[in-house]
């Protein structure tokens, strides 16, 4: 019987697999797959999303790489296998973004996803799915964001009513600022934020 492979981190090399228009290294690809989920025909709201990925010590990560999934504004994803309509074309429901390396911040320019139904047909609330990587991280993190304005439906939500230390369940929670959403992922601490085993 063949053992698993031993994982790895990611190493240094994040931004240059990933990102490489961010790494400076241009001419291969004319931007970096990801980088725009809207453009001016996307239906919905408008918002931006962003924050740090904050390490045990409460410092921002400047070298790690954020990718964001979610549904467009009617609750449909951008995927041929979305059995219950049209997904919006011009919202493509998917992005990447590496985070700055002077602030480590991450930013994503996107709209307000609507709420899709769960395994059992109860409807979740609006959300956005991130994974992380960095140099460190063996295995990408997934996490989800939900969105402090939305308080009845995260009430309802059935994956946020399965964490078990409901305490816990706050950071998921992006909190609005203007048309922004602000969500820090932190990887270890106090506040650390929950993760998913997917």
């Amino acid at each position: 019987m063949l053992k698993e492979t031993p994982s790895q981190t990611a190493g240094p090399y994040v931004h240059i697999g990933l990102t490489p228009n961010f790494a400076d290294i241009t001419g291969i690809f004319p931007e970096d797959a990801g980088k725009s989920l809207v453009n001016d025909k996307t239906l919905g709201e408008r918002i931006t999303v962003k924050g740090r990925i904050i390490d045990g010590q409460g410092t921002a990560i400047k070298d790690a790489v954020v990718e964001i999934w979610q549904a467009d504004h009617q609750g449909l994803y951008n995927s041929p296998s979305e059995p219950r309509g049209q997904a919006d074309t011009n919202f493509a429901g998917w992005g990447r973004c590496a985070t700055d390396m002077q602030t480590g911040e991450y930013r994503f320019e996107t709209i307000k996803p609507g709420r899709v139904p769960f395994a059992d047909g109860r409807l979740q609330a609006p959300h956005a799915s991130l994974w992380i990587v960095a140099r460190g991280i063996n295995i990408g993190l997934q996490t989800r964001l939900y969105f402090e304005d939305e308080v009845e439906a995260n009430g309802q939500d059935p994956v946020l009513s399965r964490i078990e230390h409901k305490a816990r369940a706050d950071t998921l929670i992006a909190r609005k600022e203007g048309d922004s959403y602000i969500f820090d992922v932190c990887l270890q601490g106090e506040n650390e934020t929950v993760f998913f085993d997917i």
